[in-house]
């Protein structure tokens, strides 16, 4: 009785557990299918990104090759200017070696930049204003032919060494200069052609102008490096010695006594006199004699 019990409670349970299994496959296949049906989603999306990817990528590869092939036209064309500007430039410098030998007057904004290239027999270039108030450039007294812009302000003639020397720029005065105390005496008269002039006093009783050994060594000191209270006294002496010379005896030499820390001494004093003539300026009066001290006491 008890076995037949048992295969009749077995019978009953085993289509349960089937169905259950079954239907838990089922569930799982469906679930398998849904995350199937996803990822073919992703993956068709991923392809049409990467077809666009390579879309993208075949048009910048195009405009790459565009590019390439404009900057290689670019370079040609690059190169023909910069052959052409090289043969402009040659002729340019040409032209005005020409002119310049013919005695002619250059503007001195398009003489400038090519000066150092210029293969012409003078030293330098002189720089002066005609009657028009623009600026020229000439090989030192030479007259234009042509009487452009007027007469020269002054021809070199009427120029004393020492202002043919002033007028020049800094690089053509370092390869005129023989010397440095002649270069130096060039930056002192420089001073002087200002308005204002920072090293040169006024004076009165018959003198125009007139600077102190001692003020220049001291200025020598502050503008030239390297020198130093001893040196530059014997500079200043040479630079005073070369703008005698410079001047054709336009200046000339007093010595003052002076007092210094209870010492008495005797210092050089380069006086430009009034009466002296200077192609170009012209004398002023002075205030009174009381604007300046020339007695050097």
């Amino acid at each position: 009785m008890t076995d037949a019990t048992t295969t009749a409670s077995i019978a009953t349970d085993q289509p349960t557990t089937n169905t259950s299994t079954l239907e838990t496959v089922c569930e799982r296949l469906n679930q398998l299918t849904v995350r199937v049906d996803e990822l073919e989603t992703e993956l068709t999306q991923k392809d049409k990104r990467i077809n666009k990817l390579e879309a993208e990528l075949t048009q910048k590869d195009e405009r790459i090759d565009d590019l390439e092939s404009t900057v290689t036209e670019q370079d040609v064309i690059l190169g023909a200017v910069r052959k052409k500007t090289g043969n402009t430039r040659a002729m340019v410098q040409e032209l005005q070696e020409r002119e310049l030998e013919k005695n002619a007057h250059l503007r001195w904004e398009n003489v400038y930049p090519h000066r150092k290239e210029l293969e012409i027999s003078a030293e330098h270039f002189e720089k002066f204003t005609k009657d028009d108030g623009e600026t020229y450039a000439r090989i030192p007294g030479s007259d234009d032919p042509l009487n452009r812009g007027g007469k020269p302000t002054l021809t070199p003639g009427d120029l004393l060494p020492i202002q043919q020397l002033a007028r020049m720029d800094d690089d053509m005065l370092h390869s005129a200069a023989s010397s440095k105390p002649v270069r130096l005496a060039a930056e002192v008269w420089q001073d002087h052609e200002q308005h204002q002039s920072k090293l040169w006093n006024q004076g009165c009783n018959g003198v125009r102008e007139y600077i102190d050994a001692g003020e220049l060594a001291q200025w020598l000191r502050h503008n030239e490096p390297g020198v130093n209270k001893e040196y530059s006294q014997k500079l200043a002496g040479r630079t005073i010695d070369a703008l005698l010379d410079l001047t054709k005896s336009r200046l000339y030499i007093e010595r003052k006594n002076r007092r210094k820390d209870g010492l008495s001494y005797k210092e050089r004093r380069v006086v430009l006199p009034e009466e002296s003539e200077i192609p170009g300026e012209t004398t002023f009066e002075t205030d009174s004699p009381e604007t300046a001290d020339v007695g050097g006491e």
